[in-house]
């Protein structure tokens, strides 16, 4: 899909731009760094989407309904 392929470059972009800006500082838990980055406005856009249906919203993202409310609160969007 093309779609993941631009994706994929975008994160690679980034972090390449990331590691640049660094400007030999060391970077430490970018894995958790990333992944919180990406993922409020991944929840955002697929509740958007699904017009605030937090049960599609959940089946769209392959999680629990109940994972995603937990996620939703821990970035503040309930």
């Amino acid at each position: 899909m093309q779609n993941n392929e631009h994706i994929s470059q975008s994160v690679r972009l980034a972090m390449e731009q990331y590691f640049r800006d660094l400007d030999g500082e060391i970077p430490a838990s970018i894995y958790d760094m990333v992944l919180a980055c990406v993922e409020k406005p991944l929840i955002e856009v697929v509740l958007t989407h699904t017009q605030g249906n937090q049960t599609r919203a959940a089946e769209l993202l392959g999680l629990n309904r109940n994972t995603l409310r937990k996620k939703m609160k821990s970035y503040d969007l309930i």
